[in-house]
């Protein structure tokens, strides 16, 4: 089940990533029964039973047309695949069956989408070194939060544009972290991750409000000034972008044992726990790639085309949506949209959690945000500069506040380096509270 396999690039997410070298696969391979090694259903018994068709080498296996036509099925044995069928149904609703249909069709379209194309980045990222597999991460992990501001932005939607940026950060931060937390203190009473890396995820969000702070204040300061507020705000996006690329150089390059300390200790508990007699997936299962890379490249532009394809087509319904009176832009870009390119990593996060794995949590939530916050917000402000749209990083009062509540409350539940259920509820409960307000205030 793809959801229940962790791959690199949720390491890469939060910098601690060490693949495992040929030399220690072939020490844990030794160590554990043959009948151990390939848990993963049909698809590695298929491996094993034809090896001709797939040679293991010392720097990785030999790729075929009949393993990556493995591959492929297995990633689209999901059971959120059988959301695809709206994919069709989302293009015929744009031209015939008006804009709430058009809405909700391509929104569910869009989940399953989001989800291959993030698992087809996370296969190409394991051709990689981490450098660039985390690149990889940053640009085409967010491929559906890109296209939507892109679109958003061509179609004057600026409100969508802002909304769906935060909502992301405070989907990840607050509800997929909580439901992590929740989930994992349900299993596992206490669980620890590396304070670390938290720390420093959390400061780099501390250092994005200010981004969006200054911006805010200048503009209400000086309402009628609003090339002030425009140029600012695209110096300060210039800035923060490049740190973000200056964060990935720290934790991938020049620091990178700072965040792997920890997950030499969770390997080398795997591997004696392996031994006897617990699966090992996660520890041998999923460091090699299961599809060639020209295949990873085809279904990465493949999802890539149908991404901006039913993307194009929500967007051109939102204004519709909003004018019926059921739902207001603020609601659709902050609590629905990032919905959309994240369902399949809450499912990622939450599973892991159960599995007590609350490093990957970390990387898949405060990772993200941090993701969102330093590179996709500044992406779309240079975006609108390209295409001569005054987007800025002058956010509604409310939102502000709401953002630099909930960093504050992340920073305070992760601090210890411990989570439990109840902090798991908290979080939660803050998403609740702005998912109230924003339902209930219908002002754009």
């Amino acid at each position: 089940m793809v959801m229940h396999k962790i791959r690199a690039a949720s390491y890469l997410r939060r910098t601690i990533s060490e693949p495992y070298s040929s030399r220690r696969l072939s020490t844990v391979m030794n160590q554990i029964p043959e009948s151990k090694l390939y848990p993963n259903g049909g698809m590695h018994e298929s491996l094993i039973n034809d090896s001709s068709k797939m040679i293991p080498e010392a720097d990785g296996p030999i790729y075929t047309a009949y393993t990556d036509w493995l591959g492929v099925k297995d990633l689209m044995a999901s059971k959120l695949n059988v959301l695809l069928i709206f994919c069709p149904l989302g293009l015929i609703a744009a031209s015939r069956w008006g804009a709430l249909y058009t809405f909700w069709f391509n929104f569910i379209a869009l989940i399953p989408l989001a989800a291959i194309l993030g698992q087809s980045t996370e296969e190409l990222a394991l051709h990689t070194g981490d450098l660039i597999g985390g690149l990889l991460n940053a640009t085409f992990g967010n491929a559906v939060e890109m296209i939507l501001t892109i679109q958003s932005l061509r179609e004057g939607l600026l409100t969508v544009v802002q909304g769906t940026l935060l909502g992301s950060i405070l989907s990840n931060l607050l509800l997929v972290l909580g439901m992590s937390f929740l989930a994992g203190g349900l299993f596992h009473h206490i669980q620890t991750f590396n304070r670390q890396g938290a720390s420093c995820s959390t400061s780099m969000l501390m250092l994005a409000c200010l981004a969006f702070i200054l911006p805010t204040t200048l503009r209400d300061a000086h309402p009628e000034d609003t090339g002030t507020v425009l140029e600012v705000s695209r110096f300060t996006a210039v800035l923060v972008g490049f740190t973000y690329f200056l964060y990935l150089f720290f934790q991938l390059y020049t620091h990178l044992n700072l965040f792997k300390q920890e997950q030499r200790e969770d390997a080398a508990s795997l591997m004696a726990e392996s031994v006897d007699g617990v699966a090992v997936e996660d520890v041998v299962g999923d460091d090699w790639p299961t599809m060639s890379w020209p295949t990873c490249v085809l279904l990465l532009l493949t999802s890539t085309v149908l991404v901006a394809l039913q993307s194009e087509a929500l967007v051109s319904s939102i204004e519709g949506v909003c004018a019926s009176g059921r739902l207001s832009k603020s609601f659709i870009g902050i609590i629905l949209l990032p919905i959309v390119g994240n369902a399949a990593e809450h499912a990622t996060a939450v599973t892991v959690a159960i599995k007590n794995k609350p490093d990957l949590v970390m990387g898949v939530a405060v990772g993200s945000s941090t993701q969102i916050a330093m590179f996709m917000v500044p992406f779309a402000v240079i975006a609108g500069w390209v295409m001569d749209v005054p987007m800025t990083l002058a956010f509604d009062n409310i939102a502000v506040v709401v953002l630099v509540i909930s960093i504050l409350i992340t920073i305070g539940v992760v601090q210890d380096g411990e989570s439990n259920w109840l902090e798991g509820a908290m979080l939660m409960v803050a998403y609740a509270i702005i998912a109230g307000v924003y339902w209930f205030n219908a002002d754009e």
